[in-house]
């Protein structure tokens, strides 16, 4: 029969409603028959509801409504055939009357709604009746009505098939399985033929309609699976061959692709474990337009979650799952070539997540993935890629492809892909953004699981990977473009994972060190300031590590304290040659310190040559004022601590602190400036042979200077505000025993500073008098709690 226009929606309503008015009174009318023991009539009734469903005017969705309604109300009858029976009355009779039924639809669903209960009564084998209704159903060729009649055949049968083993009067499994074979390959020939039928105009209607029917055909699978007794010998021989046949040999790409993936829905993975492939195979005999990469990719995911909880399973079955994938998934490539890259590149992704998950400890698999993955992306027919950075966030094969690459990083194993040898040799296929993405998330991997980097090759190797982020690319974009937030975290982020490097040994530890100092060296400026310092610590952390060690671990011990030290010079030098003084500047005097602290035949002179570095830097390079006092109270603060030197070094050090403190631009910086020099001479411990005379006459050189300078200011708020910081520094100096600070001295100054204090004017009056006051009564304390063995405030007026 041809298949009839179907009408607008306001149509569809009202014949469905029209369709559904007419069921609800004719079942009413076989309810009350039934009930009054007039079958015949009932019968009769029911025969008229059903020609209903003869309709070609109604869609998809109205006709399964209506279906539905149809269905409920033939239960009923189900029920009274049921109770007849059991009085009595014979089944065959009824089974041949209905057959007489005016219409085929009505015969039909008669026929199978006597037949079921037929079935029940085990008065004839329930094979044969199987075979009759299957093959009766064949005189509905319309495909709307003919896959709701088999579709209400095989849910009607559902619970009475035969699932023995062994051959039995009524039937045994494979009866089952031919019964339900059959009806599937009729229904979906039925709903192919839907595609086929109607103008060409309407081909996208008629998709959307038979989408909406593709569970009636699917059922029939489902059925299949829930056989009791269904084994992989009887799945491998007798089901999945005649299914592969059925849909291949459709030839439809709707079908195919729907049946397909059911077939790995809905039966057990135990069996697709055995049957591999047989169904793979099936794949390279689809349609063209079968999207082959979502069922096979399905399957692969679905057998690594199976293999992971059921490892014993597996293992006993000893099937080799990523070798049978691998070559199958190579087959249908190579079946396939119109196959778009994108879809090569995500069936790889769910290879390498199968090795991932079910392979950890075989890089090869996953190497291996890497590169058929580079060979396809050259050769894949007219999609094929260079290999110069032609990969963008545009292209269609970005997202798989960086699912890919990110593969290692989530399934935790970074350390273990450092060593894999294909990996980087996707790199150059993508843009600059995309290479970046991927350096930051694996160095984000390391430094959030904290996986720590113990030999040169994995650095080498690690820094392969993230190029993009630590030296500058030929692709990157203008420096307008770049966006400076993000680019700073992004470097922040790789100063993190340079902490984490840890050698088994001190010398692989500076070879790592090394190593990255040479690929870090074409960073650029903006890269250097950043990353270099990281190295730097690590560097100083190490040279601790040798020092705890003693000269005894290491006959060449003084001769690698020296190396690490000249290896922090060139370090920091780099860094002030691209401009980063401050920084620089602070790390001279930081290695000084470490030197200091680290003594070992020589140091003395690399803690010389620092802080000489740092004050050539500051002559250099620091011209601001403020930085300027910034820079000087840095470098005479680490004076103060620095220990080793001797007469030779200390002196032109002190001599070019005074000098550089003196040449300050401000007054109250020189003034200050020389007040912290003072703090060198009085703590130059290892100058003991030096009488503590000399040292406190340095230091009262020191403070009369700088009561000079503050003197010569013009400003007497300025003034007198120095004359009380120079107050307190005379205090200091006389409480920690200099001798020469005098309470003659502190009396001076104070009575300078009373003297002036009263012409300070303006908002800063308050706070010099408030700082003035608690001095004074802080000599108030020292003369009122005075403790012996310190030195006596009395005499202060």
């Amino acid at each position: 029969s041809t298949v009839q226009p179907i009408k607008m929606a306001d149509d569809q309503d009202r014949l469905k409603e029209e369709a559904m008015q007419q069921v609800k009174v004719q079942a009413f009318q076989m309810k009350r028959s039934l009930d009054n023991d007039k079958l015949m009539e009932g019968l009769k009734h029911a025969s008229n509801m059903l020609c209903e469903l003869r309709t070609s005017m109604l869609s998809p969705k109205s006709y399964y409504e209506l279906y539905m309604a149809i269905s409920d109300e033939l239960l009923h009858l189900n029920t009274h055939l049921i109770g007849e029976f059991q009085k009595g009355k014979k089944a065959n009779d009824l089974y041949e009357l209905v057959q007489y039924a005016g219409n085929i639809i009505p015969r039909l669903y008669l026929l199978v709604t006597v037949g079921t209960v037929y079935i029940k009564t085990k008065q004839v084998p329930t094979k044969d009746i199987l075979k009759d209704l299957v093959e009766m159903c064949r005189g509905v060729q319309h495909p709307l009505r003919g896959l709701f009649l088999r579709d209400y055949l095989l849910k009607s049968i559902k619970s009475n098939l035969p699932d023995t083993a062994t051959e039995a009067k009524h039937g045994c499994l494979q009866d089952s399985i031919d019964f339900i074979l059959l009806n599937f390959s009729e229904m979906n020939k039925l709903w192919v033929r839907m595609q086929h039928q109607g103008h060409s105009r309407n081909k996208a209607e008629r998709e959307k309609q038979r989408r909406e029917l593709k569970i009636l055909v699917g059922t029939n699978l489902a059925r299949l699976s829930e056989l009791e007794g269904l084994s992989v010998k009887v799945y491998k021989e007798n089901i999945l061959p005649a299914l592969m046949t059925q849909i291949v040999g459709c030839k439809d790409a709707i079908a195919q692709e729907y049946l397909m993936e059911c077939i790995i829905q809905v039966f057990n993975d135990s069996l697709h474990l055995q049957t591999l492939g047989i169904f793979i195979e099936g794949c390279g005999s689809l349609q063209p337009k079968v999207n082959v990469k979502n069922i096979i990719t399905s399957l692969i995911d679905r057998l690594a979650d199976f293999s992971l909880e059921n490892k014993d399973e597996v293992e006993a079955a000893e099937i080799p799952l990523f070798e049978i994938f691998s070559e199958q998934i190579t087959n249908v490539v190579a079946a396939r070539p119109e196959m778009p890259i994108e879809d090569v590149v995500a069936l790889q992704v769910s290879l390498a997540n199968l090795a991932a998950k079910c392979y950890t400890g075989q890089l090869e698999f996953v190497d291996q993935i890497f590169g058929y993955t580079a060979t396809a992306l050259k050769e894949h027919g007219k999609q094929g890629f260079t290999g110069d950075h032609d990969i963008f966030g545009t292209t269609a094969v970005s997202k798989p492809l960086m699912k890919l690459m990110r593969i290692p990083i989530e399934s935790g194993t970074v350390l273990t892909a450092i060593e894999l040898e294909n990996y980087s040799g996707l790199l150059p296929f993508f843009s600059y953004d995309l290479r970046k993405e991927i350096a930051v998330a694996w160095t984000e991997s390391l430094v959030n699981a904290n996986v720590v980097l113990q030999t040169a090759e994995q650095v080498g190797g690690f820094l392969d990977v993230v190029d993009s982020l630590i030296v500058d690319q030929p692709d990157q974009p203008d420096e307008s473009e770049f966006d400076e937030e993000e680019f700073s975290e992004e470097q922040c982020l790789f100063g993190r994972f340079i902490s984490l490097l840890s050698a088994e040994t001190n010398d692989a530890q500076f070879i790592m060190l090394s190593l990255l100092k040479k690929r870090l060296g074409g960073g650029g400026e903006k890269r250097l300031k950043r990353t270099l310092p990281a190295i730097v610590f690590q560097a100083l952390r190490l040279v601790r590590k040798y020092y705890d060690a003693g000269e005894e671990s290491d006959e060449n011990w003084h001769k690698k304290m020296k190396k690490i030290y000249t290896f922090c010079h060139q370090l920091i030098t780099a860094l002030a040659k691209v401009g980063e003084v401050n920084l620089a500047l602070r790390l001279y005097l930081q290695t000084a310190l470490a030197a200091d602290y680290t003594q070992y035949e020589g140091s003395e002179n690399i803690v010389y040559e620092f802080v000489i570095q740092a004050f050539s830097l500051y002559e250099d390079e620091v011209s601001d004022s403020k930085a300027q006092m910034d820079a000087v109270a840095l470098i005479l603060g680490t004076l103060e601590k620095i220990r080793s030197f001797g007469p030779e070094n200390f002196d032109p050090v002190a001599s070019k602190s005074a000098l550089v403190s003196s040449k300050l631009m401000r007054k109250p910086d020189q003034a200050r400036g020389v007040c912290l020099c003072s703090f060198i001479f009085w703590a130059n411990r290892e100058n003991e042979e030096e009488e503590e005379m000399k040292k406190g006459k340095r230091v009262l050189q020191c403070l009369q200077k700088a009561l000079k300078v503050a003197d010569s200011c013009m400003e007497i708020t300025v003034q007198v505000s120095l004359f009380v910081e120079i107050f307190n520094y005379y205090i200091v100096y006389y409480e920690k025993g200099a001798e020469q600070v005098t309470m003659s001295h502190l009396n001076k100054i104070k009575a300078l500073i009373t003297e002036n204090i009263e012409k300070v004017e303006g908002a800063e009056s308050e706070q010099i008098n408030r700082s003035f006051q608690n001095t004074l009564a802080h000599i108030e304390y020292k003369i009122a709690h005075a403790v012996d063995g310190e030195r006596s405030f009395k005499g202060f007026e």
